[in-house]
């Protein structure tokens, strides 16, 4: 009699299991789009002295910085010459930080592992930043023009620098590998821990509040930062 209760046991255990499983889903994807939706607005009081840009490829958001101003050239560290194209006449670098394996061992979704998606999923491992060199960006529901203030420029530096991982000599560190997307990107080593929780949209989420712009309450997504930009 023991022996054949111990099957049934198990199932109402796994089954417990799965609705738990089935339960953090919804509560997850319910927070994401009701805190996504809820909107940071942004400082109105402030000059638009330097333009930047946030853009996303459908799934990943970049902001976009002009390579040198006043303020900062970051073509110091994050040199034209660690690309393919070694180009040196780009205006801008669109910057995203995210999970290194989905950057660097996930070229397309059939390449994805299990692996890698549970690590990521849980702050298992390292982070990346991808910097992709523009000359130009053409405004559209997936490219969004920003001006912002000088001050605010200067407070979103100091928070993509804490992104970089240093050397012993405070240079950020490229990442030497074959993985690039195309002629005009490079990787660099980056701080902080990717998850469920913060995403690669998340950290660009911040981004926009640090330089206090409009921005979600908090998202996972690139949707929730797009849907603060649309016209309603």
């Amino acid at each position: 009699m023991k022996n054949y209760l111990r099957p049934i046991k198990i199932l109402k255990q796994l089954g417990r299991f799965v609705l738990f499983f089935i339960a953090l889903l919804c509560t997850y994807a319910l927070s994401a789009y009701t805190l996504s939706r809820m909107g940071v607005e942004a400082n109105p009081e402030t000059s638009k002295d330097i333009p930047i840009y946030i853009i996303t490829n459908g799934v990943h958001t970049d902001i976009v910085l002009p390579i040198k101003t006043i303020h900062i050239d970051w073509s110091k560290e994050i040199k034209f010459e660690n690309t393919r194209s070694k180009d040196t006449t780009f205006q801008y670098v669109a910057l995203g930080w995210g999970d290194r394996g989905f950057y660097l061992e996930t070229p397309t979704w059939a390449d994805l592992k299990f692996s890698t998606a549970f690590k990521a999923a849980f702050g298992l491992s390292q982070t990346a930043i991808h910097a992709t060199f523009y000359n130009e960006l053409k405004e559209g529901k997936n490219c969004v023009k920003i001006f912002i203030s000088a001050q605010q420029y200067q407070k979103l530096i100091a928070y993509i620098k804490k992104s970089f991982k240093t050397d012993s000599n405070n240079h950020f560190i490229h990442i030497q590998t074959e993985a690039n997307y195309g002629k005009n990107d490079t990787f660099y080593e980056a701080t902080g821990s990717y998850s469920l929780f913060h995403t690669c949209n998340t950290w660009a989420n911040n981004a926009l509040k640090v330089a206090e712009q409009k921005a979600s309450v908090w998202t996972p997504f690139d949707t929730g930062i797009f849907y603060q930009y649309q016209v309603r």
